[in-house]
């Protein structure tokens, strides 16, 4: 069973492992509708604008922080032997908050655009989150299988 803390220690595969999970983070974005897609939609777009490479620059910042809270369930999947799809999406919100909890700790420290953001965003965040478990488990089964 692969570690998902231990391969960030490559320096070759974490590049991998930001780039990759950019465009899952852009993908989800891309995925969403409604009022609050639209929201989520243009706070992404200002965000980039005003601060090109912020969300690969966080992601990579943030990265061994998610991978902690995420490889205790990555390894329960796989001594399970589930399908790492089904997984994630039944243990959704557990993940979820675990993620968030990485994210709002951060925020209460941070200032500017990228804290306003995130405080206009998160109380749909746990729903957002749980959203992307298919494609999170899919960056896990990639990177760590």
């Amino acid at each position: 069973m692969g570690s998902l803390v231990e391969v960030l220690k490559d320096p070759g595969k974490r590049r991998q492992i930001v780039d990759a999970g950019v465009r899952v983070i852009e993908a989800e974005v891309a995925d969403k509708g409604g009022l609050s897609g639209l929201a989520i939609k243009g706070t992404f777009k200002v965000v980039q604008s005003l601060k090109p490479g912020f969300v690969p620059q966080a992601l990579n910042h943030l990265m061994d922080d998610f991978a902690s809270k995420v490889d205790p369930f990555w390894q329960d999947c796989q001594a399970q032997k589930a399908e790492p799809r089904g997984y994630f999406t039944k243990r959704g919100n557990e993940i979820a908050n675990a993620l968030l909890s990485i994210t709002d700790d951060r925020a209460r420290r941070g200032e500017g655009p990228a804290r306003s953001a995130y405080e206009k965003l998160r109380p749909e965040g746990v729903k957002h989150v749980t959203a992307a478990m298919p494609r999170l488990a899919d960056l896990c089964r990639q990177f760590a299988s």
